[in-house]
Formats: C-alpha cells, sequence, structure tokens
C-alpha cells in the first residue's frame, strides 16, 4: 500500500528493455521454482533487437514485469493442478508456456508478456487495475500489484492493456514511448 503512495524518485537512464525483460524473467522463475520445485513452464523470448537503449526507470518497469511474471505462473500454476487432477491433463498433455517480446513501431516500444494459464474472465478484466481487486485465495494477494503496475507504465508515459481467452491465455502489452 505504500508503495502506492509514493512517487518514485528514481531518475529516467537509457536502459536495454530487453535485457531487463530477460533478467527479471529469469529471476521471477527461478523466486518460484526455489519456491514450488514441482512447477514447470517453458520461458519463450523473441525481442526486438533495432530497440537499443529507451529512457526508463529501470526499477520502476521492473516492477511492474515482475508482477506480470508472478502472475502468469501463478495462473499457469493453477492450471496445471487442476488439469493434472482430471483426465484432461493426461490427454492434451498441457505445457505451461511464458512468452515474453518486445517490438518497436515508430517512436514506441511495445512489451508483451503473454500466458497459457487459465485466462481472466470477461467479467472481470475491466476491474483488474483497480486497487484491491484479486481474484486469489486470501493471503495470496493484496490486489495491488496491476494497479501499481498501471500507475507507473502511467508515469513513465505508456499504456498497459490486456487481452485474454477464457481457460486459454492472457496477454498483457506495454506501450511505452521511445525517448
Amino acid at each position: 500500500m505504500l508503495q502506492h503512495s509514493q512517487t518514485s524518485t528514481a531518475r529516467k537512464e537509457p536502459t536495454d528493455i530487453n535485457k531487463l525483460a530477460d533478467e527479471y524473467l529469469r529471476m521471477a522463475y527461478h523466486g518460484l521454482r526455489a519456491k514450488d520445485k514441482s512447477f514447470n513452464t517453458t520461458l519463450k523470448t523473441d525481442f526486438d533487437d533495432s530497440i537499443g537503449n529507451i529512457n526508463i526507470i529501470p526499477q520502476d518497469i521492473g516492477r511492474v514485469l515482475l508482477n506480470l511474471y508472478n502472475n502468469a505462473f501463478y495462473a499457469e500454476s493453477q492450471k496445471q493442478k487442476a488439469e493434472s487432477s482430471t483426465l484432461k491433463a493426461q490427454s492434451n498433455g498441457y505445457e505451461p508456456t511464458i512468452t515474453v517480446s518486445t517490438k518497436k513501431v515508430g517512436d514506441k516500444v511495445f512489451l508483451s508478456v503473454k500466458d497459457n494459464g487459465n485466462g481472466i474472465p470477461q467479467k472481470i478484466v475491466a476491474k483488474i487495475f483497480q486497487p484491491f481487486f484479486t481474484t486469489k485465495p486470501t493471503g495470496q494477494g493484496t490486489g495491488l500489484g496491476l494497479s501499481l503496475s498501471y500507475d507507473i507504465v502511467k508515469a513513465h508515459g505508456g499504456e498497459i492493456k490486456v487481452e485474454s481467452k477464457e481457460g486459454e491465455e492472457t496477454e498483457f502489452t506495454i506501450q511505452l514511448p521511445v525517448v
């Protein structure tokens, strides 16, 4: 909650968004694996090498990425647990996969985080960026992660959007200015 009320004192600096996205992806994955050795997922990356450095506050964008990655891992973990308790898992061989990609289009950079977890029901998609909204059980989420992420991206002059197909996938796309 304190993070919501604080304004960042860090300065924007030229940052390799591809390197940042990759480092935080691996850090989040290894952090989760340290807690839950049974969880595995395929990590796929597709980085646009033409981007170069962009002016961002790396710690803040890192916090956004960490939140998106952790949410993606959580969704995949929930789907994996649900499917392993049914015959469905045996028939379709669910393989959790996170795909992180970047692309430069004009004066904007798009960063996408896509998972093949349970997806977000359409009736709650509009609420996910609201403070204190969570679908996680009590004690597993504060409902501030996506709200804080939204605020950080907006403070960078960008946008964050979500597209989801319930039962199939979720994709968050962050758009940031190049300058």
